[in-house]
């Protein structure tokens, strides 16, 4: 099995794949081997995928996201590793319904509540979530050159999907993040000194100068406190902050907030959007910021508004 899954990292990491999915694609390959007994997967086909795609959805009762992202990794690893197409042996597997919830919006005073309990850079990241429309992965993987200062805009590279995007750059945050830059800055001549400095670069420009990941364009806007060794490449670095620090940071905002809502940092994305809505904006506009692909994803915040958009009102209050 380990000659398999080291065979899985060499495809993986030629193809760029970023290392949380080769974990996690990992992690559904060993779990299915053990299922099956450790036996190969060559032994096993279209069947026995099947067999422990039921057992995820019967038995463990996993979520429809979690059942899909165990047959994309299969799919994968018979696909791209072992060359073989699991329809042609009387495979058919599509993806598992995903249930259609509306999202969970805080209004505009909770937001600022939980807010009101965040500092420093938890403080500017949370605002960067509610004022941006961004996601947390895009928030930490941002790089100085990715503000626009005189456009007032923000660049997400690489989002959801492969593509760029532009959002917009709240004029309550240039200063909180210029300020924040120069201490940046301050860290990174310190690095540059001890002979690190060195930062992970997009697949598109990794390799293609040698000082190209020393510069200063290219590091993260919110470093981690800590030099760690990259686990692929080996090589000593500043990485950028671990979700975990603002998930923490806002869990324990919305408790101090009294906010009773079943909320996370992916909430105050949720909130951009409905409030831009609120305020006039076009849903394509919104779409736009957000990134979506389809208008359909961006119309789900509609139906958080719908009942004040139609006046309804309960025959209680008539």
């Amino acid at each position: 099995m380990s000659a398999l899954l080291n065979q899985v990292r060499d495809i993986m990491r030629t193809r760029r794949y970023s290392l949380e999915t080769e974990k996690t694609y990992i992690y559904w390959m060993k779990k299915y081997i053990f299922f099956h007994k450790v036996r190969h997967p060559k032994e096993m086909g279209a069947a026995e995928v099947g067999a422990f795609l039921t057992h995820l959805a019967v038995k463990e009762n996993v979520a429809a996201t979690t059942q899909n992202q165990a047959m994309f990794a299969l799919l994968f690893l018979y696909k791209e590793v072992l060359g073989v197409e699991l329809e042609r042996l009387g495979g058919k597997f599509t993806s598992a319904k995903q249930s259609e919830r509306v999202p969970v919006v805080l209004t505009r005073e909770e937001v600022a509540a939980v807010l009101s309990h965040l500092s420093g850079v938890n403080w500017i990241m949370a605002n960067l979530l509610y004022g941006a429309g961004l996601r947390l992965k895009e928030c930490l993987r941002l790089r100085v050159k990715d503000l626009d200062f005189g456009y007032k805009q923000i660049i997400v590279r690489d989002g959801k999907g492969g593509k760029d995007r532009f959002t917009i750059l709240p004029d309550k945050l240039v200063e909180p993040l210029q300020t924040h830059l120069e201490k940046v800055k301050t860290q990174h001549a310190g690095d540059l000194e001890a002979g690190l400095g060195s930062v992970l670069l997009p697949s598109a420009f990794d390799g293609k100068h040698s000082n190209t990941a020393r510069e200063w364009k290219w590091q993260y806007i919110f470093p981690s406190a800590k030099i760690s060794r990259d686990p692929r490449t080996g090589k000593l670095g500043r990485h950028h902050l671990s979700e975990s620090s603002l998930q923490k940071a806002v869990k324990i905002g919305l408790q101090k907030s009294t906010v009773e809502k079943h909320a996370s940092c992916h909430t105050l994305r949720h909130s951009f959007a409905t409030h831009l809505l609120q305020n006039g904006s076009d849903i394509r506009t919104i779409q736009d910021l957000l990134g979506h692909k389809e208008l359909t994803t961006t119309m789900i915040y509609t139906h958080v508004l719908q009942n004040n958009r139609l006046g309804v009102k309960s025959p209680v209050d008539v």
